[in-house]
């Protein structure tokens, strides 16, 4: 190949390798040398990538194939066996795929990687850092490789603890009866190895502490308990081996000399050993099946839990409650079903505070057989707390804990009715006392510690002292309480606030009774303890609600007569006499249903300078003073601003603006009509109301809808006028929509049946009113207000012109 002199690209002809002088088209150019140069970099390291990509797809497969094998030898799943291949690597200072290839049995040469730099000490050579020398990771891979145990351990002692000096390592293996296995062992003599095969439960020695106590011995540190292997003066280091949080065994390293100082990086190789040692282990615990654990469950007499333990970095922190038997009860009456799933510390935080926690955590740990006689523990629900004396033993089980406890009140001799007395004092939060006179010996049932807020086992405060552990303010009612027993005999009860030595108060009730001997002396003093804080502060509460709902219905009260009262005031019953006009009203209003939802109707009837008469009906939008005050200013507006002469649309506008400018967003509907009494022509516009009625002898007629929108709405509202003419005889009907709103028919058909039902009106306007308001079909409880007007005289003849203008 060739470079294109314009891009660089190679063409055919060129040389891979450099071109020498004075040959080829770069002949006596001194940038050719170094184009030949780049270009032969690039080809190696496109090369050496591909390799890498070669090894990599082959480190991926070896990876598969070390995680499978673990998962089937561990039986876990194959994300669980991942994982632990590179927790195991981490610890060992090793590479994953280095560790994988050792776990298959076959080697993997690591990925082509850049030469070290210059100066890397080489896997026996001291480091610079500590000048000591590393544990080389061979150990590691042979222990994560080989199967068996003993071959393992050998390969440990020869390229492992060899190197540093030492003579022999031993693996110890816990038996389910507390005893010690050497399970695996490299470089102690036959004879010495057989003797120490076992070691009974009584015998200590570094390894039973390090199973004990989960710490670990290094030279130089204090001696542990013997005997020992290999003698006292043997230096050694001990490690707990860990799985799942529990102590499976210990790995023993012996020195037949003075040990080297072990710096941070060999004693974090030997934990990595550790940690093989403790996944390479056996369990010697036979298996249990779930089912058949069940079934061992519920075949205990006694009280019984199946734990699992809940772990965090390793270690065991809480356990969840898988299963409960037959005959478990909780101590504080919750049933069966609801502990199931839950943890230890959700379901019992105050008895596992108290002690209840310890013991499972290190029966856990250990994997021993665990019995403690007396537990006193406390239990607490809704508040009171139950000092128990619990018994518990602890059996490990394939990892989990099967716990058997019984509780002091379990045991045989209590009632059923004494059982359910102990659970109704703690559901109502009672407590009871007796006092003995003669010995002074004062007996407490459950929860008077929590109530008076004294750690279980405290003494108890006796009846006469009583009054050092209240409020100072209810001091009196208490020595009244020790006067009427103690000296009356007679029994008495007193409320008092109970203050505990955290300052905090418990509202409380006590009655208490003398009990008399045979000579009618004093014997004892006996009674309970009643925990009334919740409902005195309920009490409290209710009385402050009922106190704000007096002041709240006061005002309201208040507040809707002074509108119903303003209402009254500007509505007159009666409209004003239309004088020689040749018209006649009639008026009607009729409150809502309820006197406390006075809403904002309103009607006007005037005479205005130029003898038309004014007609309006309105609705203010709302109830209440708001609703009145609104009505109010409206109707005023409409009333002064009428006397200007202009027509029913131009004064709607103006009451717009007055709406707009209200406080509170006042809206309302409204309708404006202008008649004039000469020859019965009338002009009106409407603001999202109903249409007026004229009611003539041929029939009713409702007038067509002109376009305006609510008052209070747009701020640029115009409003559409219509004119009609009125005939002598015939009536305008204005009304208010609580005359004919129904909730499941449309207005339009409310009002054509009102109108048919209502037939002509008569000669008296009034009655005609009346029997609208008692034919009315609608149903909102609304305010109704009704303007009728009839031409009483003769007008001037004319068309009835009902087009816009």
């Amino acid at each position: 190949m060739s470079a294109d002199p314009q891009d660089g690209t190679p063409q055919e002809g060129t040389r891979s390798g450099p071109a020498p002088s004075g040959s080829g088209p770069l002949d006596g150019d001194g940038d050719g040398d170094a184009v030949a140069r780049q270009l032969a970099g690039a080809v190696r390291r496109l090369q050496h990538a591909a390799e890498r990509m070669r090894a990599e797809e082959g480190t991926r497969a070896l990876v598969d194939l070390a995680t499978g094998m673990l998962a089937e030898r561990l039986t876990v799943p194959p994300a669980e066996a991942a994982a632990r291949l590179a927790g195991l690597a981490g610890e060992a200072g090793v590479p994953v795929v280095t560790l994988a290839a050792d776990v298959v049995g076959r080697s993997a040469g690591p990925p082509p990687e850049d030469p070290e730099p210059p100066g890397t000490p080489g896997p026996h050579e001291p480091s610079a850092s500590t000048g000591q020398p590393d544990v080389p990771s061979t150990p590691v891979r042979a222990l994560a490789a080989v199967p068996d145990l003993a071959a393992a351990v050998e390969a440990v002692l020869r390229q492992g603890a060899a190197p540093l000096g030492a003579h022999a390592v031993l693996v110890w293996q816990r038996l389910p009866a507390g005893a010690l296995a050497l399970a695996a062992q490299a470089g102690l003599p036959a004879d010495e190895a057989e003797a120490w095969s076992r070691v009974p439960p009584g015998v200590p020695s570094p390894a039973r502490q390090a199973l004990a106590t989960g710490a670990e011995h290094w030279p130089g540190d204090a001696a542990p308990p013997g005997p020992y292997v290999g003698g006292a003066d043997t230096p050694r280091v001990v490690l707990p081996l860990l799985d799942a949080g529990r102590r499976r065994g210990a790995l023993e390293v012996l020195w037949p000399g003075p040990a080297p100082a072990l710096g941070h990086a060999q004693r974090r190789q030997l934990r990595a050993l550790a940690d093989l040692c403790a996944t390479v282990l056996g369990d010697p615990e036979p298996a249990v099946p779930p089912e058949r654990q069940a079934d061992l469950l519920d075949g205990l007499l006694t009280p019984a839990l199946l734990l699992a333990p809940v772990l965090r970095d390793g270690r065991a922190v809480d356990f969840t409650i898988l299963r409960t038997n037959r005959v478990f009860r909780d101590p504080l009456g919750r049933p069966r079903s609801g502990l199931d799933g839950t943890s230890l510390l959700e379901a019992y935080p105050v008895a596992c505070a108290t002690g209840l926690l310890e013991p499972l955590l290190r029966a856990h740990e250990t994997g021993e057989t665990r019995t403690d006689d007396h537990l006193d523990l406390v239990f607490q629900g809704g508040g009171i707390a139950q000092p128990t004396t619990l018994r518990i033993a602890v059996a490990p089980l394939d990892g989990r804990l099967l716990v058997t406890w019984q509780r002091e009140a379990d045991q045989p001799g209590e009632s059923e009715q004494t059982a359910l007395l102990r659970q109704a004092q703690r559901l109502a939060q009672v407590a009871g006392f007796e006092e003995q006179t003669a010995t002074g010996r004062i007996l407490w049932s459950a929860g008077l510690s929590e109530l008076f807020g004294r750690p279980p086992g405290a003494p108890a405060v006796p009846l006469a002292r009583l009054d050092r552990h209240v409020h100072p303010d209810d001091e009196p009612a208490v020595r009244r309480l020790q006067d009427t027993v103690q000296h009356r005999l007679r029994t008495a009860s007193a409320v008092f606030r109970l203050v505990r030595p955290d300052g905090t108060q418990r509202y409380t009730r006590v009655v208490a009774e003398p009990v008399l001997d045979a000579d009618g002396a004093l014997s004892a003093v006996r009674g309970a303890y009643h925990d009334v804080s919740a409902q005195h502060w309920t009490e409290v509460a209710l009385g402050a609600t009922r106190a704000r709902l007096a002041d709240s219905e006061q005002e309201s009260a208040e507040r809707e007569q002074l509108a119903l009262r303003l209402q009254q005031a500007i509505l007159p019953a009666a409209p004003p006499s239309l004088g020689a006009t040749g018209l006649r009203a009639a008026v009607r209003y009729r409150p809502a249903a309820k006197r406390e939802r006075v809403g904002g109707d309103w009607y006007d009837v005037l005479v205005l300078p130029d003898r038309q008469v004014l007609l309006a009906v309105g609705d203010v939008a709302g109830h209440g003073v708001g609703a009145a005050t609104g009505m109010v200013a409206l109707r005023h507006a409409l009333r002064g601003l009428a006397v200007t002469g202009a027509g029913p649309g131009r004064l709607l506008e103006w009451a717009n603006t007055v709406a707009l400018r209200e406080p509170g967003q006042l809206t309302a509907t409204a309708v404006c009509v202008l008649l004039g009494p000469d020859d019965g022509t009338l002009r009106w516009a409407r603001a999202g109301h109903l249409p007026p009625i004229r009611l003539a002898p041929d029939g009713a007629e409702v007038f067509p809808l002109p376009h305006g929108v609510l008052l209070g709405a747009l701020a640029d509202a115009e409003y559409e006028e219509y004119t009609a003419r009125l005939e002598p005889g015939d009536v305008l009907l204005l009304y208010t929509d609580g005359l004919v709103e129904r909730r499941d028919c449309p207005v339009e058909e409310s009002v054509d049946h009102l109108i048919r039902a209502a037939g002509r009106p008569g000669p008296d306007l009034e009655r005609y009113l009346d029997l609208l308001l008692e034919l009315s079909p609608a149903d909102t409880d609304d305010d109704t207000c009704l303007v009728a007007v009839r031409v009483e005289r003769d007008g001037q003849a004319g068309d009835r012109p009902d087009a816009p203008r």
